[in-house]
Protein backbone atom coordinates (compact mmCIF):
# COMPACT_ATOMS: atom_id res chain seq x y z
CA UNK A 1 0.00 0.00 0.00
CA UNK A 2 3.05 2.40 0.80
CA UNK A 3 3.97 2.32 -3.30
CA UNK A 4 0.67 3.27 -3.88
CA UNK A 5 0.32 6.43 -1.44
CA UNK A 6 3.94 7.14 -3.14
CA UNK A 7 2.59 7.00 -6.56
CA UNK A 8 -0.18 9.24 -5.71
CA UNK A 9 1.92 11.96 -3.78
CA UNK A 10 4.16 11.89 -7.01
CA UNK A 11 0.83 12.59 -9.10
CA UNK A 12 -0.10 15.25 -6.86
CA UNK A 13 2.46 18.07 -7.62
CA UNK A 14 1.55 21.49 -8.82
CA UNK A 15 2.52 23.13 -11.96
CA UNK A 16 5.56 24.93 -10.26
CA UNK A 17 6.97 21.54 -8.54
CA UNK A 18 6.46 19.66 -11.69
CA UNK A 19 8.51 21.92 -13.85
CA UNK A 20 10.95 22.06 -10.97
CA UNK A 21 11.04 18.40 -11.15
CA UNK A 22 11.23 18.90 -15.04
CA UNK A 23 14.20 21.08 -15.39
CA UNK A 24 16.07 18.95 -12.59
CA UNK A 25 15.42 15.85 -14.77
CA UNK A 26 16.90 17.72 -17.89
CA UNK A 27 19.42 19.30 -16.37
CA UNK A 28 20.93 15.88 -14.93
CA UNK A 29 20.21 14.08 -18.56
CA UNK A 30 22.17 16.99 -20.32
CA UNK A 31 25.35 16.17 -18.08
CA UNK A 32 26.24 12.88 -19.63
CA UNK A 33 27.25 11.21 -16.33
CA UNK A 34 23.88 8.72 -16.16
CA UNK A 35 24.28 4.90 -17.05
CA UNK A 36 21.61 4.96 -19.92
CA UNK A 37 18.60 2.53 -17.79
CA UNK A 38 18.77 5.69 -15.74
CA UNK A 39 18.45 8.23 -18.62
CA UNK A 40 15.32 5.99 -19.69
CA UNK A 41 14.00 6.40 -16.26
CA UNK A 42 14.76 10.07 -16.26
CA UNK A 43 13.49 10.39 -19.72
CA UNK A 44 9.98 8.15 -18.83
CA UNK A 45 9.33 10.55 -15.60
CA UNK A 46 9.90 13.31 -17.49
CA UNK A 47 7.70 12.37 -20.01
CA UNK A 48 4.52 11.84 -17.43
CA UNK A 49 5.85 15.32 -15.68
CA UNK A 50 5.24 17.07 -19.40
CA UNK A 51 1.69 15.42 -19.45
CA UNK A 52 0.66 16.90 -16.24
CA UNK A 53 1.68 20.27 -16.79
CA UNK A 54 0.09 19.74 -20.24
CA UNK A 55 -3.43 18.83 -18.52
CA UNK A 56 -2.69 21.55 -15.71
CA UNK A 57 -2.24 24.26 -18.73
CA UNK A 58 -4.95 22.87 -20.32
CA UNK A 59 -7.53 23.33 -17.86
CA UNK A 60 -6.45 26.73 -16.56
CA UNK A 61 -6.80 27.81 -20.13
CA UNK A 62 -9.76 26.15 -19.94
CA UNK A 63 -11.17 28.19 -16.90
CA UNK A 64 -9.28 31.41 -17.99
CA UNK A 65 -11.84 30.86 -21.57
CA UNK A 66 -15.13 30.83 -19.20
CA UNK A 67 -14.25 33.46 -17.05
CA UNK A 68 -13.33 35.67 -20.12
CA UNK A 69 -16.70 34.69 -21.61
CA UNK A 70 -19.08 35.11 -18.41
CA UNK A 71 -17.15 38.66 -17.51
CA UNK A 72 -17.99 39.46 -21.81
CA UNK A 73 -21.31 38.53 -21.63
CA UNK A 74 -22.07 40.25 -18.33
CA UNK A 75 -20.45 43.22 -19.26
CA UNK A 76 -22.96 42.68 -22.67
CA UNK A 77 -19.72 43.19 -24.62
CA UNK A 78 -20.60 40.12 -26.81
CA UNK A 79 -22.77 40.27 -29.29
CA UNK A 80 -26.47 39.00 -29.40
CA UNK A 81 -27.51 37.67 -32.51
CA UNK A 82 -30.62 38.70 -31.91
CA UNK A 83 -29.84 42.15 -31.00
CA UNK A 84 -27.72 42.87 -34.10
CA UNK A 85 -28.89 45.15 -35.85
CA UNK A 86 -29.32 44.32 -40.15
CA UNK A 87 -27.47 46.59 -42.16
CA UNK A 88 -28.40 49.70 -43.77
CA UNK A 89 -29.58 48.82 -47.87
CA UNK A 90 -26.68 49.20 -50.05
CA UNK A 91 -27.25 52.14 -52.84
CA UNK A 92 -26.26 52.74 -56.20
CA UNK A 93 -24.60 55.56 -55.88
CA UNK A 94 -24.38 58.75 -53.11
CA UNK A 95 -27.53 60.33 -52.60
CA UNK A 96 -28.38 64.19 -51.86
CA UNK A 97 -28.68 64.21 -48.49
CA UNK A 98 -25.12 62.54 -48.27
CA UNK A 99 -23.13 64.68 -50.63
CA UNK A 100 -24.84 67.39 -48.46
CA UNK A 101 -23.01 65.82 -45.35
CA UNK A 102 -20.10 65.90 -47.21
CA UNK A 103 -19.88 69.48 -48.13
CA UNK A 104 -20.49 70.25 -44.84
CA UNK A 105 -17.48 68.61 -43.69
CA UNK A 106 -15.43 70.20 -45.84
Amino acid sequence: MAAKKKAKESEAHTFEEAMEELESLVEAMEGDQLPLEELVAHYEKGAGLLQHCEKVLAAAKQRIELIEVGNSVEKNLAPNPEEVEDPPPASSGPTAESLEDDIRLL
